[in-house]
C-alpha cells in the first residue's frame, strides 16, 4: 500500500469506483470480497492510496473489466 495522489490513481478510484456501484456492491461488500478493510477500499476509490497488483488483479476480476479499463 502506497500513499499518493496524483491523476492517475484518481482516474482509478473513480473507475473503480463506478463500476462498483454499476453491480450495487457496496465499498464494504466489495473490501469484503477482497480481504481488505472498508477504509483501505475507500482510499482507493478516492485516489489516496495506491492498491497492489495482487488487488488490483481482484478487483478487475470481481467487476469482471480488465485492469487497462481502470486507467482508460
Amino acid at each position: 500500500m502506497r500513499k499518493k495522489s496524483n491523476k492517475t490513481l484518481r482516474t482509478l478510484g473513480k473507475k473503480v469506483q463506478k463500476l462498483r456501484k454499476g453491480i450495487k456492491v457496496s465499498q464494504e461488500g466489495l473490501a469484503g470480497q477482497l480481504g481488505i478493510s472498508r477504509v483501505y477500499m475507500g482510499y482507493i476509490e478516492q485516489g489516496r492510496y495506491a492498491p497492489s497488483l495482487e488487488v488490483l488483479e481482484k478487483v478487475a476480476k470481481i467487476l469482471k473489466s480488465p485492469i487497462s479499463d481502470f486507467f482508460k
